[in-house]
């Protein structure tokens, strides 16, 4: 056997203690055993570039749990059907366009027999009234396909919202993002799902970022909107002398609140579309038996021994605010294009010590003049 450098002879296995060891000297160690001089990696933060929208700042997770039983169930559309009423109205319609058309031929060839430049001007009103009428025509369709399309994303979410796939998850929030692009309230819920496009999430857990992300700033102005609407009808129905004057007051309260939560989600619907979502919102709350309201209801709200020492007109107030926070509650359901499953649904609780301080202050004033 030949004699060897004794540094090129292999070292012997040897044990070594991991807790009297420190971790400059098992770092040495290595470098020596495996001939490099790498350094150990100092701990370093990871950067989140999607910032969540956390449970506590959810819009509605506040509320008192005893009032839920005066919150309306969710609403769903109703089925569009061919019915006699609708084909009545189709063909009275069409008749009454009939006659208008004939009635306008007769009138422009009558002013051309008589005074051809009047003839002139009535066929350019003519066309001036056709070509708005066509405009009408078409905004009146792309509002209701917006709404058409916010409640097939609605129901769509909702039917793979537990066993969505990636690639639908991300189809369908794609879609949701860029019917709320005209928002800028969403632009920071966009900016953060765009931050995600390389990340590999699971379906439902995406669906549950993006509803955080996107919905929850749109759900606090729903909730102002809705509340401010209420504290309107409360005091103006708490002060009005007339019942007619609330009748009308609380419809025109109730329309302007839809139409407003209709844009705010991304329907922006047009006359005829919100005709139909006015009628659907009303339609499930008389369904539902969320129209009826009474003495009984402020005993539940505010206590027997408040509600003893409120007038008449004070209990009035607060039953229309109660019920213009239900029709907002409803018109969410419907405007909304994602369900709600990661953030809570809104109840009357979330809205009754507006109406209830609204009230009050309305009454302290009428007391004080």
């Amino acid at each position: 056997m030949t004699d060897r450098d004794p540094e090129s002879q292999p070292r012997k296995p040897k044990s070594f203690s991991v807790e009297d060891t420190p971790s400059d000297a098992r770092a040495g160690q290595t470098g020596r055993q495996t001939g490099t001089a790498d350094k150990q990696r100092k701990p370093a933060a990871i950067p989140v570039t999607a910032s969540i929208t956390m449970e506590q700042e959810d819009p509605f997770a506040s509320a008192p749990a005893e009032l839920e039983a005066l919150t309306p169930p969710p609403a769903t559309a109703r089925p569009r059907r061919l019915t006699a009423g609708k084909v009545l109205m189709t063909s009275l319609g069409f008749l009454l366009a009939l006659a208008v058309g004939i009635w306008t031929d007769s009138l422009i060839r009558s002013l051309f027999e008589r005074v051809p430049w009047l003839g002139w001007i009535a066929s350019a009103a003519a066309a001036i009234a056709a070509l708005a009428l066509l405009v009408l025509v078409i905004k009146e369709f792309l509002g209701i396909r917006r709404l058409a399309k916010v409640a097939h994303l609605r129901l769509g979410i909702a039917a793979v919202a537990r066993s969505a796939t990636a690639r639908e998850a991300r189809a369908l929030t794609a879609e949701v993002a860029a019917l709320l692009t005209a928002n800028p309230l969403t632009a920071r819920g966009r900016k953060s799902l765009k931050a995600l496009d390389d990340e590999i999430i699971d379906g439902p857990h995406y669906l549950a970022f993006a509803e955080r992300e996107l919905m929850s700033p749109l759900d606090r102005q729903a909730r102002l909107l809705t509340a401010n609407a209420a504290k309107r009808v409360s005091v103006v129905t708490a002060i009005s002398p007339r019942a007619f004057v609330d009748l009308a007051y609380v419809g025109f309260e109730a329309v302007r609140l839809i139409r407003a939560l209709a844009e705010l989600y991304g329907g922006r619907p047009g006359t005829i579309g919100m005709i139909r979502l006015f009628r659907d919102v009303i339609a499930h709350l008389a369904v539902t038996g969320a129209i009826a309201a009474g003495d009984s209801l402020i005993q539940q709200v505010v206590g027997h021994g408040v509600a003893a020492k409120l007038s008449a007109r004070l209990g009035e107030g607060v039953i229309n605010g109660l019920m213009t926070a239900r029709i907002g509650i409803s018109a969410m359901d419907l405007c909304r294009p994602m369900p709600f499953s990661a953030l809570k649904r809104p109840g009357i609780g979330d809205f009754m010590s507006d109406i209830t301080s609204s009230v009050g202050n309305s009454g302290k004033s009428a007391e004080t003049s």
